[in-house]
């Protein structure tokens, strides 16, 4: 049971474990801020272009209600509530939306700044395709003398 615990303790304070309760702090959050956004101008202003259609009380009404209003035919009876199911495809359209435009941007940001191009170090022997050292006369692998080079010669005395 001891083991237990203290395999407990090491998953819960990992890293990782943080950095998901962080995300799922923000995330929640972030959730609400797009339902109030969605809720309070996008869906307003959809229901302005529509001519005034309030998708919240778009519905079916199951048991022979008569009302217009979504609350009064739920406490009825059994309604089919499409509006709501309309307003949440347009909150996960935008919510997906907005976490893609902010993904976009913060992979800009991590993006390293391109390096200057380096003179190369290598080259590729002609004779036997090896990588040999750019200055080498010779190949290493091969022992082919390489063209462009002459090789020094010590002189006898």
């Amino acid at each position: 049971m001891k083991n237990f615990f203290k395999e407990f303790k090491e998953f819960a304070i990992k890293g990782n474990m943080i950095d998901l309760a962080v995300g799922m702090i923000i995330g929640s959050a972030f959730t609400a801020l797009v339902k109030a956004f969605v809720d309070e101008i996008v869906m307003p202003l959809l229901s302005l272009i529509t001519g005034k259609i309030d998708f919240n009380n778009m519905f079916i009404p199951l048991a022979g209600q008569t009302t217009k209003v979504y609350s009064e035919a739920v406490a009825e009876g059994a309604v089919l509530g499409y509006g709501a199911f309309i307003t949440g495809v347009i909150n996960f359209l935008i919510m997906a939306l907005v976490v893609f435009i902010f993904v976009k941007q913060m992979n800009r940001l991590r993006k390293p700044a391109a390096t200057p191009e380096t003179a190369p170090t290598e080259k590729e022997c002609p004779y036997c395709k090896t990588m040999i050292p750019i200055a080498a006369t010779r190949c290493p692998h091969c022992t082919s003398k390489l063209a462009g080079f002459k090789e020094e010669t010590t002189a006898e005395a």
